[in-house]
């Protein structure tokens, strides 16, 4: 998206107003919600590692609080958000303490993102699934734009969310914007999963096409489908050979401009949800650049993979 369509889409979001849009009729099964509730979204950045933030410097982060570290529970994208729709964001690392104390201050500190002082977490037994308690228990509404292909709306990640949908393409913040919805009668709950730090790091809306197709899993599953039906060897080689130091480096400045183009997206984001709405950014995991033989994520154990920003506030 070039800069005048991100500046009309900022536009559009000011011209809204911070108030909630015309809300739809509530399903009569689900309870009202508790009044001092609040909208809450939640931002991943997919891949996007610690020090590419740092490196970046968002200045749309500053309202939001204090930049932390924090540790991913997953290498890659579906465990990662698996973990998280679990009630479970990336952790703090903490020594000398035990897992039983993290798991429940996180828990508790739901309360506090909510808005609801006396939290009954109960609720979530046995399924341990956010979406869920907060739809089924708390009258939320829920519901997730998402850009990478492995969280397809067909997924299991999908439960208890009343909207799930992958955007046409993996970069485009602008469209997740324009497609976010908030109620008059309920409070919403959103998860948003920005692509534009995810390989090949491409600022909304571009493309660079010198650089190879890496499949995840869903196009391996894909490929090694058509290949069987061709008649094909599934264990044809098609791997572009290993990047060099050169493109390494200019694939981590790739990831840092990817992250520096969302600025005037986020302010959009800030100005089309109604005020007091707790928004919180991380990432699902980092990524590798060469560090010790390495590349991307998923089946790779390193700390980088694993170290993610951590940023959270609520908009006034």
């Amino acid at each position: 998206m070039a800069t005048l369509g991100l500046r009309r889409l900022l536009d559009r979001a000011r011209s809204a107003g911070r108030r909630p849009l015309s809300a739809s009729s509530p399903d009569a099964k689900r309870p009202d919600p508790v009044e001092e509730a609040r909208n809450v979204v939640v931002v991943v950045l997919d891949s996007c590692r610690f020090d590419t933030f740092v490196k970046a410097r968002p200045r749309w982060s500053q309202p939001l609080g204090h930049l932390e570290r924090r540790y991913s529970y997953a290498t890659w994208t579906a465990p990662s958000h698996h973990n998280l729709l679990m009630g479970l964001l990336p952790h703090s690392n903490p020594p000398r303490t035990h897992a039983s104390q993290v798991y429940r201050a996180e828990l508790e500190h739901w309360g506090m993102r909510l808005g609801l002082e006396h939290l009954d977490t109960g609720p979530m037994l046995p399924g341990l699934w956010l979406p869920d308690w907060l739809r089924d228990h708390l009258g939320y509404r829920t519901t997730a734009l998402v850009s990478m292909p492995v969280l397809h709306p067909a997924t299991p990640l999908s439960r208890g969310f009343d909207a799930w949908r992958l955007m046409p393409t993996h970069n485009d913040m602008g469209a997740i914007v324009d497609a976010l919805r908030f109620y008059e009668e309920r409070p919403v709950f959103a998860l948003l999963n920005l692509g534009e730090t995810h390989y090949p790091y491409a600022a909304t809306g571009r493309e660079d096409p010198d650089l190879p197709h890496l499949h995840g899993l869903r196009g391996v599953a894909r490929e090694l489908d058509a290949r069987l039906r061709e008649g094909e060897l599934v264990s044809a080689p098609d791997a572009p050979a290993f990047f060099d130091e050169k493109t390494l480096r200019r694939l981590q400045q790739r990831q840092v401009e990817a992250l520096q183009s969302l600025d005037l997206l986020f302010e959009a984001l800030f100005d089309r949800v109604p005020p007091g709405t707790w928004i919180t950014v991380t990432a699902d995991h980092g990524e590798l650049f060469g560090e010790e033989g390495f590349f991307g994520h998923g089946p790779i154990q390193h700390p980088k993979v694993l170290e993610v920003p951590f940023v959270e506030g609520q908009i006034r």
